[in-house]
């Protein structure tokens, strides 16, 4: 391909999102960022990647989104600024190494608010991907050993939820909606390969 091209992947749990942004880089001649990105930011900000990693996909380890979360926070108010301070920092590192990579050569990058981080970028093509609940149960069990059929589902729905209130934490979006989206696709009814060469039509045919 002779003009840059990014592609960003927002994804429910378990839907083949990182699957689908490997190959697809594959077959575009470039790089997927996902888990990358994470090396990257710690590499160029000098922080660890454990702490990139504690706040992955996490607005905020503060008492009200402990609430939103339904999960009760022991760390208590008086830490509450602290917490969104770093997160946001981590934050705006990686998203500066979202914009540099974008800006130099064509990318697959997968999650990590991308897609609105590179809203201005030109040919931006945004996916979202989603998938029925039995193919990313399939898939959990698959990859997960330590995870059995009975909360599976539970599994799901919380980093789902996660996802979701990291995504308008950072946007002021809902994480599902589809107008945020070129395309939308359920992986689960054309499969893996067939959902990368639908995206790869896709680009091919862009004005």
């Amino acid at each position: 391909m002779n003009k840059k091209i990014i592609v960003t992947i927002c994804r429910e749990f378990c839907s083949g999102g990182k699957e689908v942004g490997t190959k697809l880089a594959s077959k575009l001649g470039c790089e997927c960022y996902d888990k990358k990105l994470i090396s990257l930011a710690a590499k160029e900000s000098g922080f660890t990647e454990t702490l990139f990693e504690d706040v992955d996909e996490k607005p905020s380890n503060s008492f009200l989104y402990s609430i939103a979360m339904g999960t009760p926070s022991t760390t208590g108010v008086f830490f509450q600024n602290n917490d969104f301070l770093t997160n946001d920092k981590l934050f705006g590192i990686q998203s500066d190494v979202i914009r540099r990579i974008a800006s130099e050569k064509s990318a697959v990058i997968v999650g990590r608010c991308s897609d609105y981080i590179l809203r201005d970028e030109e040919n931006l093509v945004r996916v979202y991907l989603r998938a029925d609940t039995d193919f990313r149960i399939k898939r959990l069990l698959e990859t997960n050993k330590d995870v059995d059929l009975k909360h599976a589902e539970s599994l799901l729905h919380k980093t789902d939820k996660k996802r979701g209130h990291y995504y308008s934490y950072y946007t002021g979006r809902d994480w599902d909606n589809v107008s945020n989206y070129d395309l939308v696709i359920n992986t689960s009814k054309l499969g893996i390969d067939n959902t990368v060469n639908l995206i790869l039509d896709y680009i091919n045919n862009m004005k």
